[in-house]
């Protein structure tokens, strides 16, 4: 089955006028091919001009076809009735077939519309349009609407309609259609909500397992299972607090417990952890004090510590035997350490692994002990990781990094990483080494570097840090960048550096 999504709404209208079954051009199971119906059709301007060359429509290729569509039989009796001033007698109404009652529904003039809801009654496959007039502006339109929803909708068609009916609740009126398929839905048998909890839309599966932990349907294991693999971190947590909620003394506890830490939300894996204090089961904790997320470190550490254990022997124990160091070890030595541990994070700096590198970096960070001459070779690192975190350890001292050696690494044949660090770090020298940076690296093979080059020259002002022997050369920069000023702005910034204008 084809969906229709997006600008495709005129299409639809076309296939639809042309005598095209509903349920093979619009999918039941795709709320935005209805929206985009609805769309294509209300926002265009139906006039009473019979002249295709002159209507409202006629100016895109996809309004001429509609129109042309709709002026071939058997379509011209919807034409005669979609132009005309106030709704048709009844005859005249029912000889409308349902695709024409399908394009009726979304008539621009509420007249119509209203017109159209008498008839949608004996047509099901009507159904997702009368939840979207149920949300009409017009109350003479919504009001019949959700008479007619209230008395044609049930569960398992709550069940199908839910993806349009959680969009149609973003609207204003759209409230109506969904408390009324909360209501079905709550009081229907647990297995009507299955389809829902798989749906592609995350704002169906929230919503589908919302009414699950309310109702209590699903079991610890199935809400752990849930949570460990659904790729939504919303629905991974509701399911993961769920499942910790629901944990019994039973047999069922381990097989629960081990679905919660082996998986990949680190959220999840974190109730997980939390969860074997409650379960006497502590010792497992300690496995998690690596981890490769900071929550679930923390979690285990507090774990630990509730068992009786500290964290803090364990990680220096870990730290002091580089090989098959995890990295989670290198930098939950930081978080829970003193300063003297630096010195053990200081021999990992040359592991060969570039994940602990980076994480004894991120470590020193942590614990303020930053040594700049150490870390300056370190921004020639082959891994980016390590070079990110190098950067990021010696922004607050960028000053002392000596110009000339950041200026080298600008060179186009230095690795991209290493060009992206030095422009930061040059940057963060302010006055006219920014400057110069920044004119350096609009040359800069990379078309990222170069647009940050470029924001970085526009958003330069000298702020008195620019030596009164550097006033030529600045003068001759803002010159080489002239093309990304304003003449205005770039005599600006010339009066500022001091430059004669």
């Amino acid at each position: 089955m084809r969906t229709v999504t997006g600008g495709a709404g005129v299409a639809a209208a076309v296939r639809l006028a042309e005598g095209e079954p509903v349920g093979a051009v619009l999918p039941d199971d795709d709320p935005a091919a209805w929206i985009a119906l609805d769309a294509g059709v209300r926002q265009r301007v139906w006039q009473e001009d019979d002249g295709v060359g002159r209507h409202p429509w006629a100016v895109t290729e996809g309004g001429r076809a509609v129109l042309a569509a709709l002026h071939r039989r058997p379509a011209r009796r919807l034409t005669a009735f979609l132009r005309r001033a106030k709704p048709p007698a009844e005859p005249a109404l029912t000889a409308l077939t349902e695709p024409q009652l399908a394009l009726a529904l979304c008539h621009w003039d509420g007249r119509n519309r209203q017109a159209a809801l008498e008839q949608a009654a004996g047509h099901p496959a009507l159904l997702p349009l009368v939840v979207l007039r149920s949300a009409d502006w017009a109350p003479q339109v919504h009001e019949p609407a959700r008479l007619l929803l209230t008395a044609a909708l049930d569960a398992r068609t709550a069940v199908r309609l839910t993806p349009l009916i959680l969009r149609l609740r973003r609207r204003g009126r759209g409230d109506f259609a969904a408390g009324l398929a909360d209501r079905l839905l709550r009081a229907a048998p647990p297995e009507f909500l299955t389809p829902l909890y798989t749906d592609p839309d995350r704002a169906v599966r929230r919503y589908a397992h919302r009414l699950a932990v309310d109702g209590r349907h699903l079991s610890a294991a199935e809400l752990a299972r849930t949570a460990a693999r659904d790729p939504d971190t919303i629905v991974q947590n509701l399911c993961a607090d769920a499942a910790v909620a629901a944990l019994t003394d039973g047999g069922e506890q381990d097989g629960v417990l081990d679905l919660l830490l082996g998986a990949r939300g680190p959220q999840v894996r974190a109730a997980g952890v939390t969860a074997l204090r409650r379960a006497g089961r502590t010792e497992r904790a300690v496995g998690f004090l690596a981890d490769r997320s900071g929550v679930v470190r923390a979690c285990a550490r507090y774990v630990v510590r509730q068992g009786g254990g500290d964290p803090l022997p364990w990680y220096r124990e870990r730290c002091a035997e580089p090989e098959g160091l995890p990295p989670g070890a290198v930098i939950g030595l930081a978080e829970c350490g003193e300063r003297a541990d630096a010195a053990v994070l200081g021999t990992l700096l040359g592991h060969p692994v570039a994940g602990v590198r980076a994480r004894a970096v991120a470590g020193l960070r942590t614990l303020d002990v930053t040594d700049v001459r150490r870390l300056r070779p370190m921004l020639d690192d082959p891994a980016p990781a390590v070079v990110r975190e190098v950067t990021a350890a010696l922004l607050p001292s960028a000053g002392d990094v000596p110009e000339e050696d950041l200026t080298e690494r600008l060179d186009a044949g230095r690795p991209r990483h290493v060009r992206v660090a030095a422009f930061r770090l040059l940057e963060a020298h302010g006055g006219i080494v920014r400057l110069r940076a920044g004119v350096a690296a609009l040359d800069d093979p990379d078309e990222r570097i170069r647009e940050w080059a470029r924001q970085s020259v526009q958003g330069w002002h000298a702020r008195g840090d620019v030596p009164r022997e550097a006033v030529a050369e600045a003068g001759a920069l803002l010159d080489r960048s002239a093309h990304l000023f304003s003449a205005y702005a770039l005599r600006l910034r010339k009066w500022e550096a001091g430059v004669p204008i």
